[in-house]
Parts: C-alpha cells; structure tokens; sequence
C-alpha cells in the first residue's frame, strides 16, 4: 500500500511538472494572474479567428468617433495581438492611451513605432515630444518636423508629376499640411520661452521657431500669440499687442465683427478656434495689455464652453474689478462728479465681480485645486469688495456618479462587433 502510495505521489507530482513545462510564461504568477493571461489568450486566439487587423481597426475608429476609448483601446489592443509590426495599429493604440491619460503606455507604443519605422510617420515624434521636456523634447519635434517637410516634399513632386490630373485632396486628413509644421515650430517655440529660457540663444532660438511656423501658416492664432509673448519678455510692448491683437483678430467673432463688419460668413468659418488652454492665456495677455473688453468676449466664450474652469472665473472677476478701477481713476483725473449713469455702470462691475470671484471660490473648493497664490488674490478681492456674494448658488459638490456596468469583455467586444 505504501509503495502505491508513493507510486501516486510520484505520478501527481509529474503531471503538475508537465502542466508547468507546457506553460512557462505563467511561472511565478499567483492563480489570479494566471487565470486571467490565459483568458486573454483564449480571447485573442478566438478573435484571431474571427476578425483580421483591419476588421479591428475600422470598429477602432468607429469607437473613436463615437468618444468610447475604453472599447476602441480593446479592438486596436487585438489588432496589434494579430499584426505586431502594423504601425497604423500601433499610431492608433498610442493615441488611444493618450486620450486615456496612460502616458506610459503610450509612450511605449510610440517608442515601439519609432524602432520599426523612424523615418516615416511624424505624429508619433510630436506625441513624444509633447510628454518630454527640455532639450529631449526639441530634439523628438525637431525630428518630426524633418518627417513632415520630407512627407510635403514627396507630395508636391507627385501633384508636379501627375499635373493636377489625380493629384491628392489638400482637404485629406492623413496628408501632411503647412499648418502642420506650424504648430511644431510652435511647440519648439514654447519650450524656449519655458523649459530653456535660460539656456544659452534661447531666445534667438524661439524668435527663430515663430518665424519658421509663421512662415508656413502667417495667420495661424497661436504662432502670432507666441510671437505676442515672446515681444513682451523683450518689453517690445507695443509691437506685442499688434501681434496678440492680430491673434485675437483671427479668430474672435466679436472682434471681427467690430474691426471688419463686412467679413463673409465663409471667411468667418474658415478661421480655426485655438485650443481652451491657449484662450485662457489669451485673456490673461489682453488683461495685462488693458485689452479689458475683448477679454471679456473671450472669457464669456470660454464659459459657455466649460463653467468648472476656477481661472476662468477667476480671470473674468480680476478684469471687471480692473474695468471698475479704471472708471474711478479716470473720475479722479477728470475731477468730475459720477453722473448717475457711470454710478450705475461702476455698480454693476462691482456686483459682476463679487459674483465672479465668489464663484471662483466655492468651484476652488469643490474641485479641490491646488493654486494657493490665485486663492489668496481671490479672497483679497472679495475682501475690498465687500466679500462673498449672499445667495450666491452653491457650486454641486456631488461627484459623478455615472458608471459603466461590469461585464464579460469578450462578450462587450463580441456585441459591438455585431452592432
């Protein structure tokens, strides 16, 4: 009995060895991991079966489309699983994580695209760029830019050579455009004015970039705002405002309608809208210009695109405090009694500003932000004005609770495969 025993010891012991020999990858992982690496190659053997790449990759773009990363990152993760070296899988799984906020992964995937293919394809040197600093992200720009004047070389010579005949759409998204290179110029242009500002020639080195970038696009918003900012760091102030005002100018329908009332609709149309970032910062310029009107067109439009924004309150309470300010400083030159209109007026940017900032306070507390120096400006404000607005309402202090059942992700991708 003993010896059958040790005969099924023996035999036991053997078959777990076998089971281990035949799956290697899954040494050292806990029953958990395993069961799930095994799920994943089960569900990638079945959709290898059932889709190609480029089946996945359309339903990628669908899901794109549609704003549902989470499930575009599954079908361009499959698709990548089928064909490892496709490097529109890779351009698309590398975004997709971007969109996600997965820097890391991203920056794998595009490091993966630059191995199989460092000389075509100029967004994954821009996206590296952008997750990089210093000299590291002028260098990943700079070679993008090179990939990008290289790309618009080789689709001239080609429009030369079919002579118009079947020559590519300029309208074709996935052809390279000189507004491409213009907003590269201007991320280089950036990282002087920020990052290398003390760098030796940096600001030779960013005049240069926003020359370049104006060269390939002249009226491109943000390359005549960076030129703005670079003129003010050289205290050439007046030339600054020209150039922030031509900025505004292209963009900004309340100015144009203003400065040129006879601009067609089609005109109007075809000037691009700058990112919210890049308009924040130009209300903050046309503030320090004394700009204060236009700034308020632009900050009453940034408001209506998204109201959890704290600077954007805060920034439109500063510029009614400064339009109030300057009534009443221009009152004492004048040495003149308020009429009773400019009573009003001065109330009214007053009032506007308590409920601007008051705003700005509570959605600073709700969103849990962490800029002590704009707090501290927000209460000293309030605190000339005659503090917080009484009844002012209440910023929802609830969190999202908006969520995604759980479920089978193999059955997910199946249903939206079908859809």
């Amino acid at each position: 009995m003993g010896g059958q025993a040790k005969g099924k010891k023996k035999n036991k012991t053997k078959r777990k060895g076998n089971s281990s020999n035949g799956e290697p990858g899954l040494a050292g992982l806990s029953p958990q991991e395993r069961m799930k690496v095994r799920m994943h190659e089960k569900a990638k053997k079945k959709t290898a079966d059932k889709y190609s790449a480029q089946q996945l990759l359309e339903k990628t773009e669908e899901c794109m489309d549609s704003f549902d990363f989470e499930m575009a990152s599954r079908f361009c993760q499959r698709a990548v699983d089928l064909d490892p070296t496709n490097l529109q899988a890779l351009d698309m799984l590398g975004h997709i994580h971007s969109e996600l906020g997965d820097t890391q992964k991203a920056k794998g995937v595009f490091l993966r695209a630059v191995e199989l293919s460092p000389d075509e394809g100029h967004s994954k040197y821009m996206y590296l760029g952008q997750i990089h600093t210093g000299q590291e992200a002028v260098d990943y720009y700079t070679r993008g830019i090179q990939i990008l004047l290289s790309a618009m070389d080789k689709q001239a010579q080609t429009t030369q050579e079919l002579a118009g005949a079947a020559a590519p759409s300029d309208k074709d998204p996935e052809l390279p455009t000189a507004k491409d290179v213009c907003v590269a110029y201007c991320s280089v242009a950036e990282i002087y004015l920020t990052d290398l500002c003390m760098e030796e020639g940096a600001s030779d080195k960013c005049r240069e970039s926003i020359e370049k970038a104006l060269h390939y696009h002249h009226d491109n918003p943000e390359a005549l705002q960076l030129m703005a900012n670079y003129l003010f760091s050289a205290e050439r102030n007046q030339e600054g405002r020209d150039y922030l005002m031509r900025s505004v100018g292209a963009w900004l329908p309340a100015l144009r309608q203003r400065e040129a009332p006879l601009v067609t609709e089609e005109e109007h149309m075809q000037n691009e809208i700058p990112l919210y970032e890049c308009r924040i910062t130009t209300a903050k310029l046309l503030v320090e210009t004394e700009e204060y009107e236009t700034a308020v067109d632009v900050l009453e439009g940034l408001l209506e695109e998204d109201d959890e924004v704290v600077q954007v309150w805060y920034l439109s309470g500063w510029v009614c405090y400064l339009q109030m300010e300057r009534a009443r400083d221009q009152r004492a030159r004048d040495q003149k009694e308020a009429t009773d209109e400019e009573t009003e007026e001065w109330n009214a940017l007053k009032e506007a500003a308590r409920s601007y900032l008051t705003r700005a306070k509570k959605l600073y507390g709700k969103l849990r932000c962490d800029d002590r120096p704009m707090l501290e400006h927000v209460e000293q404000l309030l605190g000339e004005l005659g503090g917080e607005m009484e009844g002012e309402e209440e910023a929802d202090p609830s969190l999202d609770e908006d969520y995604e059942p759980c479920s089978e992700e193999e059955e997910e991708e199946e249903a939206a495969m079908e859809h």
